[in-house]
């Protein structure tokens, strides 16, 4: 496997996920994103300091407030919060980022990627490589 691919199953391997972004607004990319997670049977936490809890989980404020360190981050967030999520990642050792479409930006995937993370951005979206469905 090589190029996207590669990038992509890299993610996937992961043992944990972290979904910044994720919501209880069940329209929301941010909330179909970590229903996407755990549908395909992967341990995934929501991040999002302004909600208490997705999908029953409790969300958790930021990377660092995780129980475990995740190897993967899904972002799905505006360009300037994707920002900071990326500087948060460096700092707790991630090593995939996923910027789902809309999230990416151009200074958050130079960062990433000057910092050695493996960064998925600008192509398919993680619900139609999992191939999502509604529940």
């Amino acid at each position: 496997m090589s190029g996207a691919n590669s990038d992509i199953e890299a993610f996937l391997s992961a043992p944990s996920f972290g979904v910044a972004g994720a919501s209880e607004v069940t329209y929301k990319f941010g909330y179909k994103c970590f229903q996407c997670l755990i549908q395909s049977g992967r341990k995934a936490y929501p991040v999002n300091p302004n909600v208490t809890s997705v999908l029953g989980e409790t969300a958790y404020p930021d990377l660092a407030s995780l129980p475990e360190p995740v190897q993967s981050v899904s972002i799905i967030t505006p360009p300037t919060v994707t920002e900071q999520i990326v500087a948060d990642a460096i700092k707790c050792g991630v090593k995939n980022i996923w910027m789902q479409p809309g999230a990416d930006s151009p200074s958050a995937v130079r960062a990433a990627q000057d910092a050695g993370i493996n960064v998925i951005y600008g192509g398919p979206c993680l619900l139609v490589v999992l191939s999502y469905f509604d529940q």
